[in-house]
């Protein structure tokens, strides 16, 4: 049965990992749907979070190849349910009266968001929560018109002491 699967890589921080990473995955036709690459707590390793989706084949072969990389310290599976799981986005919202302007603030603060930029005749709004939360938002704004649209991708951790950390703290 094919599902989304959450695996977090902890990666050397070197140039080029992030491009043999997806690039080892193209090359075996998976798809990254979303993909996002930070630092750690651990200096010069970067944590790169990907969702793929595919059956439990597809998920044991992603991480074998994954594994085979000489930058990569550690693969992880993370359980969506057992996890905090988050996304940002950025939306540019055209605002073309004080009324606008107004909903378009109210709205932010309904999902709690922020205004993280006001022009003349546009708004920038930071929305941070689950998928459906930042879709929904992206939909409710569609009536002022977008102008532009920044995502990250998803960003998972472990509820609880669970880590993906290296070593223990």
């Amino acid at each position: 049965m094919e599902k989304t699967h959450y695996i977090v890589a902890l990666v050397e921080d070197r140039p080029g990992v992030m491009q043999r990473v997806s690039g080892l995955l193209r090359k075996r036709n998976f798809n990254i749907d979303s993909i996002s690459v930070g630092a750690t707590e651990i200096p010069g390793i970067s944590r790169i979070t990907m969702t793929v989706r595919g059956d439990r084949v597809v998920l044991e072969q992603v991480m074998k190849q994954l594994n085979k990389l000489i930058e990569v310290v550690k693969v992880s599976e993370l359980n969506p349910k057992e996890s905090v799981v988050r996304e940002l986005a950025l939306i540019k919202v055209s605002v073309k009266s004080a009324d606008a302007r107004a909903e378009v603030v109210q709205y932010a603060n309904i999902f709690r968001g922020r205004i993280v930029d006001v022009a003349k005749r546009s708004m920038v709004v930071e929305i941070t929560g689950d998928e459906d939360k930042v879709n929904a938002f992206i939909e409710l704004m569609r009536g002022y018109g977008i102008k532009e649209i920044a995502r990250t991708g998803k960003t998972i951790m472990a509820r609880g002491t669970k880590t993906v950390a290296v070593r223990e703290q």
